[in-house]
């Protein structure tokens, strides 16, 4: 057979073809100006699961500004659009910003609770350092979402009765957002990201670990924070917590929370050879503190009988309903996504709320609050005040409108251990809000780094909790291959978020990056307290670890402590 020939015109014909193809695939590498972004479409092949592609619904170049050292240069800032498949699910509104002086990096941050709403991608990342430029600041391009729906303010978790807008909430809106943030990145700057981070915190802990367990290749590292990884199961942690506080005297006001948290530091601050108002040795505490037996000034912290007599003492139904708060709970049902229980909580210790101002309201909102769980539940008022703890808001949602699709039902009325007709629907969910995985071989051997850190008082995600899935990714990895990629640090003192006692910040971002992009794993951590004693510093302890004194030296100084390990194990 004769060999085909082309003549030069059909050359051309066939390298514009291939060429007009390629740039409908892909966008182009000309890079493209701020105000040439607004209108944009992102195409549905552009994004890896299903959705009716993206538009760019504003593009507005912002100058330069920020207080040093956390200064930022000038940005383009971009509003953007996931449509839906489905034509009555909520759409999932995303914003990207892209600094001037690119660093050809990309951070996606995770969002809170039951989200709805952007996080600050011009702002910093949770817990970050106070005293180095936000990831916008350090030339990072940023984005987020509000996992494809708009909060309700009286009913957060209404959005679940739609089956896509809880597909995206569980995790799919992470990586439609992030496919639509690396297309537009690649059409303003000409090329993609040479490396990409996710950092979170709570639900957005929760969504670092889902991105490194379901797509192990789309991120570089993530940094995972107090991570709700499985949220299902806490959930009916919540619920049985949320019962307990509702029986009839069970609830502590504030001061009487202030009288179990001093009564908490009397029997435990000097644990770790100092007595400076931080509880770094929990594991010991949680051992040998009895709010039934301790003393707060000498005086018993039980009321004389068991019955309220005092704000400086708890009644023996408020005790009983705190060790529930300090217990798991255990399930006696199988859950699809493999859980079988949910640890306590370190109710000795942790600031379930005192009487305070400003910062302290906002503890007080995420520890128990003002008022006691009943039906209908007690929503907050102005200023995180005078509402239902906020973990029993949460579990009043959830049975609702995730579980019942009841917006009527009395969720107090639910047992969260016998679940009766509802423990299938319980399974089902459990696959999509629990983020469990341990085997997460193909993001280590794909370079990627992970770093988990939590604090021990923290009242609203259990520490203990993240400790047990550090422990079962070392049990089915092996110590050593878990080490080459993970880190999980514990944080004395540090509340969910926020707190009074010890406000950590850390300089988490430059650990990854070091450790991905130069080959040095994490070693000298340090935190730094911006409320409690604001600028006294404390190690970072590797888990099991904890700081201790070392007898001598500035009780404020990082350098003061030495790490130690805990003999024993808490659960």
């Amino acid at each position: 057979m004769s060999p085909v020939r082309f003549n030069p015109l059909s050359r051309c014909l066939l390298s514009l073809t291939a060429l007009s193809s390629a740039l409908l695939a892909s966008p182009a590498t000309q890079a493209a100006g701020c105000a040439e972004l607004l209108g944009v479409q992102v195409p549905e092949q552009a994004i890896g699961l299903p959705s009716r592609g993206a538009l760019v619904l504003s593009a507005s170049p912002m100058a330069a500004g920020g207080r040093a050292p956390q200064t930022f240069g000038a940005y383009c800032d971009l509003a953007i659009e996931i449509r839906p498949v489905d034509p009555v699910a909520p759409a999932i509104r995303m914003r990207l910003v892209l600094p001037e002086r690119w660093n050809r990096k990309a951070m996606m941050y995770g969002g809170g609770g039951y989200n709805g709403s952007v996080p600050d991608v011009a702002g910093n990342l949770p817990a970050g350092p106070l005293d180095r430029p936000t990831p916008l600041g350090r030339g990072y391009a940023v984005f987020a979402s509000d996992s494809g729906h708009v909060a309700d303010p009286l009913s957060p978790g209404a959005f679940a009765w739609n089956g896509e807008a809880l597909a995206n909430y569980a995790h799919d809106a992470l990586k439609k957002t992030r496919d639509a943030a690396l297309h537009l990145i690649e059409l303003r700057y000409g090329s993609r990201p040479e490396r990409s981070y996710f950092a979170g915190g709570s639900t957005g802990g929760r969504e670092a670990l889902a991105v490194v367990q379901q797509w192990p290749k789309d991120f570089n590292g993530a940094i995972a924070l107090y991570p709700a990884y499985n949220a299902l199961a806490l959930n009916l942690q919540f619920g049985r917590i949320t019962r307990a506080l509702a029986a009839p005297g069970a609830f502590p006001s504030l001061e009487q929370r202030a009288a179990l948290f001093e009564a908490a530091l009397q029997a435990c601050d000097g644990l770790d050879g100092i007595r400076d108002r931080v509880i770094s040795h929990q594991v010991s505490c949680n051992a040998r503190f009895d709010p039934a037996s301790a003393t707060l000034d000498g005086q018993p912290l039980r009321c004389p009988g068991g019955t309220d007599s005092s704000p400086r003492c708890l009644t023996d139904a408020q005790i009983q309903a705190l060790r529930v708060f300090n217990t798991p709970i255990r399930f006696d049902f199988p859950l699809a996504s493999g859980e079988t229980h949910y640890p306590g909580f370190n109710a000795w210790g942790s600031d379930l709320g005192r009487p305070g101002e400003g910062l302290q309201l906002l503890v007080n909102r995420l520890g128990l609050n003002t008022l006691q769980p009943s039906y209908p539940m007690p929503v907050h008022g102005t200023g995180f005040v005078d509402g239902a703890p906020y973990h029993a808001g949460f579990w009043d949602e959830w049975v609702r409108h995730f579980v019942t699709r009841n917006p009527t039902f009395d969720s107090l009325g639910f047992d969260p251990q016998a679940p009766g007709p509802w423990l299938p629907r319980i399974s089902e969910l459990s696959l999509r809000q629990d983020v469990n995985q341990t085997d997460l071989t193909e993001f280590a051997e794909h370079g990627g780094k992970l770093l988990i850190a939590h604090g021990t008082a923290d009242q609203l995600v259990s520490s203990r909790a993240s400790a047990e899935y550090y422990e079962r990714i070392q049990r089915d990895m092996g110590p050593g291959k878990t080490r080459h990629f993970l880190r999980y640090y514990e944080i004395p003192g540090y509340g969910h978020a926020a707190s009074t006692v010890f406000n950590a910040s850390w300089d988490s971002l430059s650990a990854l990056e070091d450790w991905v992009e130069r080959g040095r794993a994490p070693r000298k951590q340090i935190v730094v307290d911006s409320v409690g004693v604001p600028g006294r510093t404390r190690p970072l302890c590797e888990y099991p670890g904890w700081p201790k004194y070392r007898g001598k030296g500035n009780v404020n100084a990082a350098s003061s402590f030495v790490c130690v390990r805990s003999r024993q194990r808490d659960r």
